[in-house]
């Protein structure tokens, strides 16, 4: 087992960011939002060792996300 694999597909640290700014956003709320049902699938679970992998990517990608909410608007 990789320990360092992402939980989810959408968690993938090593998959490419869009380009653009919205899109971004998408991907890093999709990557949270993937995360936080695996930490509830697992809390009901009670598997300790995956859920605090998943906290630990949550944790990564939650600051993705805060990120990419601060980039200010591009305007065409």
């Amino acid at each position: 087992m990789n320990l360092r694999a992402p939980l989810t597909a959408s968690a993938d640290p090593a998959r490419r960011m869009p380009e653009g700014q919205g899109a971004r956003l998408d991907v890093a709320n999709a990557a949270v939002s993937s995360l936080r049902q695996e930490q509830r699938r697992l809390e009901r679970l009670g598997f300790e060792t995956p859920l605090a992998r998943c906290h630990e990517q949550l944790r990564f990608w939650e600051f993705v996300q805060a990120v990419c909410s601060l980039e200010p608007k591009v305007r065409t």
